[in-house]
């Protein structure tokens, strides 16, 4: 997996990252700690760019899920506490519509995974990069 991180001024700055590959057990921690790299040095809005991932697994889900917590100021749970992070989930998301990270252009087979398990429910999603930064 390659992430790539660009920045881009809406309303507020937006730190874009670009995510190519497959986002799964041996790359979701990649994921979370550029995640926790950015928010650390002040980022407090994401927008994921999902356009060039081809394939994401349940970590990959425990990677969004996480980022979302981190970008409300919560606690992250350990993801090497396998079912307990997953199952995390369900209480994690309940805050509603996540205000600081946000989707942009997950390809179809992604975007099946992600309605699958009900995420797009929790995810703004977006086919339009200026759109998506104008929407922060």
């Amino acid at each position: 997996m390659e992430i790539t991180v660009s920045k881009e001024q809406g309303r507020v700055p937006v730190t874009i990252l670009r995510v190519a590959g497959q986002l799964d057990g041996q790359t979701y921690q990649q994921l979370i700690d550029r995640a926790r790299h950015e928010s650390a040095a002040g980022a407090q809005s994401i927008l994921l760019d999902l356009g060039d991932l081809t394939y994401i697994s349940s970590a990959g889900l425990v990677a969004l899920h996480a980022i979302a917590l981190l970008m409300r100021g919560e606690s992250i749970p350990d993801p090497e506490n396998g079912w307990n992070a997953l199952k995390a989930m369900d209480r994690g998301l309940d805050g509603g519509v996540q205000r600081n990270l946000k989707l942009l252009n997950p390809r179809p087979e992604v975007a099946s995974v992600l309605d699958m398990v009900g995420f797009s429910a929790f995810f703004e999603v977006y086919t339009d990069k200026q759109k998506a930064v104008g929407s922060y």
